[in-house]
Formats: structure tokens, sequence, C-alpha cells
């Protein structure tokens, strides 16, 4: 279940109330008026069902609630009510594999955004993973794969382009293109700076047997990737997140960012097209695939809701 907040105009709050207690996915309705303080309006509690969501939501934009008043959508950590459960029975589908538009929506455009954490997180990812490179070993290329931030950007494209969100494209490429763009330049003079110390040179960086498929990438190099970017997304839209992690150990962005980097530092230029393939590789597998996946969704969620909402409003 998730639990729904609204804030509401009092020539609305007639209206909103009707929507959620003619929606039998919608329980635990309350109302009272005039208790918003800045700006003014009625508080409008209630509990939906995640399959049905959608619809509900839908229906409250139609009314211009977004704009008029506010939505808060939480997901409650234990609910236990049997008229939750009904409402639960009443909508299509399984919890667990309900896609709620709105809170995949909001989740990917605040965690794509540009910031310094991005930054950080993608240039300490790429340094570790040249590390990884420099040292041949493969567990430090699977922490940098962890600690890498950049599947959420290209989520934000993948559901640009799927759902489609287009003004959620410009900031997806903005912060997939300057964070990779930042994680080399500051990782690069770096490993200039331990070459010339004799920390890392150009026979360690381009040898290691262990770590050569970043720089050799295949056919496989772009399977893994498509279907990384299905887990992922799945993983994203659904309740399940626990997958994330799993995601990130599966694809060669960041190594291949962290073996550019260390390249350039050290000299190491024969190993540069390989990684630069990878990730390119990389990238391309995972949009396709994700892309796709949230095309799916859409389509099977449509289906899946509107006759369903029909039965609910007029059976």
């Amino acid at each position: 279940m998730l639990h729904l907040q609204l804030r509401v105009p009092p020539d609305l709050t007639e209206e909103v109330l009707r929507v959620l207690c003619d929606d039998e996915t919608v329980t635990n309705v309350a109302s009272v008026p005039d208790v918003y303080t800045k700006p003014p309006g009625s508080l409008v509690i209630a509990d939906v069902a995640r399959e049905g969501a959608n619809p509900v939501v839908a229906a409250l934009r139609a009314l211009d609630l977004h704009h008029t008043g506010s939505i808060m959508l939480t997901e409650p950590g234990t609910l236990f009510s049997d008229a939750a459960n009904a409402a639960e029975r009443a909508a299509p589908g399984i919890p667990d594999d309900a896609v709620v538009w709105d809170v995949v929506e909001n989740r990917v455009r605040t965690e794509s955004v540009l910031s310094w954490a991005f930054l950080a997180f993608l240039t300490l990812a790429t340094l570790i993973a040249g590390v990884g490179r420099l040292l041949d070993q493969p567990i430090l290329i699977i922490g940098a794969m962890v600690v890498g931030p950049e599947f959420s950007p290209v989520a934000a494209i993948c559901l640009a382009l799927a759902r489609p969100r287009l003004s959620l494209l410009p900031q997806g490429v903005k912060t997939l293109v300057v964070g990779l763009t930042f994680a080399v330049a500051v990782a690069a003079p770096l490993w200039a700076a331990a070459h010339v110390l004799g920390m890392a040179s150009r026979v360690d960086a381009s040898n290691g047997a262990s770590t050569d498929f970043i720089i050799r990438p295949d056919v496989w190099s772009f399977v893994i990737a498509l279907l990384a970017g299905l887990a992922g997304v799945l993983a994203l839209t659904t309740s399940k997140s626990g997958p994330l992690v799993g995601v990130f150990i599966s694809v060669t962005t960041v190594p291949a960012v962290g073996t550019i980097a260390l390249a350039l530092g050290v000299g190491a230029w024969a190993e540069i097209p390989g990684a630069a393939l990878q990730l390119a590789l990389n990238l391309a597998g995972i949009v396709l695939s994700g892309t796709l996946t949230v095309l799916v969704q859409r389509l099977v969620w449509a289906r899946v809701e509107g006759p369903a909402r029909r039965v609910r409003l007029h059976g």
C-alpha cells in the first residue's frame, strides 16, 4: 500500500473525496478541513494499493491538484488493516510488480541531478577502477562498480525516451557526460603524478590478465549490458531495489572510464580504444534494453489498469 497525503483547496475537497471514495483500491480516507496554514487548505489522507495508484494520481492531476494543492505519496513500513487487504485484492496484478510512474519519475529526476556528491562518487569509483587495472585486481574493479552512481542518469535517459518525459533527457545526458568527463579530468593528472613518482608504470597499466576484459570488448559485453539494463530498470520501477547492486557489479562502464584515465595519465595509449569501445557498448546496451523495458511495462500496465479501473468505477 501507498499513503496519500493531500493539501486540497476548499472548492476541490468534495471532488477529491469523490475520486478517492469511488475507487475500490483506495481505503482509510479521512478529511480534516482548513488544517493547512501556509498555503491554506484542507488535509485529505488515504491509503491506495500500489497497483491502483497510477489511475488515482492521474485523476487527482486531472483536477489540477498538483498545482492548486499538493500530492504526497509515501510507502508505510507496516500496515495492518483488513480494509487495506481488501483494497489490494480489488487492484489488478501483484503489488511487487506494480509500477507507480510518478514515484519512479521523481526518484530518477532526483538521483540524476548533477551534484558534487555525484561527481565525487563517480571520481572515486574511477580512481578505484584505475587502481584495479594497474594492480590487475578484479576485486577492486567490483568495488568501483558498486561505488559508481552512473546508472541514475542512464535510467533517466531510458525513462525520458520511453515514458516519454523528454524534459528528463537533457538532465540525464548532461549528468552522464559531464560526470564522466569530470572524473577522467581529475583522475588522469593524478595518475600522471603517480607515473612521475614511479608509482604507476606504462607496463603495469598495459598488462593484467585478470582485468583484460575491460580493454577487450566482445559480443558478450553488449549482451551483458542488455541484461543489466533490463534488470536495472525492473529493480528501479518495481518495489525490488536490492537487485540494483547486482546491476552495478555486472556492467563495465566505470572500469572502462577508470582505465581510460589511467592510460591517459601514464601514456598507455593502446589501452584507450578498447576501453572506449567497452564504455560505448555498455552504455548503448543499457540504454537500449532499459528503454525497451519501460516501453513494455507501459503497454502491459495500460492494458491491465484500463479494464480493471472501468470495472471498479462502473461495476
